[in-house]
């Protein structure tokens, strides 16, 4: 199976390591992703907040770039996956022209909608080899993954559940909250520290007092925030896990690396072995 995959700029920097483990995983599913050729920025997250039409056609090159390959879409970043959809909106409103031909004909997955899929769930159990037995978790799906609903086509927004399913099948425990779509304040963090710290230091809160050993999310924007401002936060430490990450976990039996989480700013190797996940 091909699909066109569009990384975004953060998984060629922050969020390498997300990276390294979507390619594992789609490669033990036999799911060949064909990176877009020659793609470039989407925009997010700041040009919608300066220039309606360059948020439309940033996006909409690569939209162009998916066509010409005649494949659908899949892309992990949330910010990434809210500026296609919305791109692709307005070009088949014509409330915008690009310069390059878009019919529209692609469908645009953000990447937990995509491996939810019934047949792609069928692949995931098949290659469970380490169940992730013993871990807590709770799932963070931020704000731009599942709004606007109109745009991201999520009906379940108050109430998302793709994290929550793709960890389930890693087996680990998933803890029931009230703050999956809360805002992390990542957007707001170089105005107002102050704000941003406070908003990360309730979501660790709330994740512990749920008794979760680790929070799961898709956005590398989340991950890097909430994994980094957690010591500004003053609070012990807590993992975040990309989801491919457990996933990655999950299909390996005796053969992980703790190199696989070397960006990550709060060290999850020591939680995990406890948790004899590493076994």
């Amino acid at each position: 199976m091909k699909i066109s995959y569009y990384p975004g700029c953060s998984l060629e920097g922050m969020a390498v390591d997300y990276a390294r483990s979507i390619l594992d995983v789609f490669r033990q599913m036999d799911c060949e992703l064909m990176e877009i050729e020659d793609w470039s920025c989407c925009g997010a997250s700041a040009t919608h907040s300066l220039d309606e039409t360059m948020s439309v056609l940033l996006p909409a090159r690569n939209l162009a770039a998916a066509e010409r390959m005649g494949l659908d879409i899949v892309a992990p970043c949330p910010n990434c996956f809210n500026r296609l959809r919305h791109s692709q909106e307005m070009i088949g409103k014509i409330l915008e022209k690009p310069p390059w031909p878009v019919n529209g004909s692609v469908k645009i997955y953000e990447m937990t909608r995509f491996l939810t899929q019934e047949f792609m769930l069928e692949k995931i159990r098949g290659l469970i080899r380490n169940p992730l037995d013993g871990l807590k978790v709770v799932c963070y799906y931020g704000c731009q993954m599942v709004r606007p609903p109109w745009i991201t086509g999520f009906t379940d927004y108050e109430n998302p559940q793709t994290l929550d399913i793709l960890a389930r099948e890693a087996g680990a425990e998933v803890l029931d909250w009230s703050y999956k779509t809360t805002c992390c304040g990542a957007s707001i963090g170089i105005g107002r520290r102050d704000i941003l710290v406070s908003l990360v230091g309730r979501l660790i809160d709330k994740a512990q007092q749920a008794g979760a050993d680790a929070i799961v999310v898709s956005c590398p924007l989340c991950q890097s925030n909430l994994d980094m401002m957690q010591k500004a936060a003053g609070r012990s430490p807590m993992p975040v896990f990309y989801f491919t990450e457990l996933l990655r976990l999950a299909f390996e039996a005796g053969s992980w690396s703790k190199e696989w989480f070397r960006a990550h700013v709060v060290d999850p190797v020591d939680m995990l072995r406890n948790k004899e996940v590493f076994r």
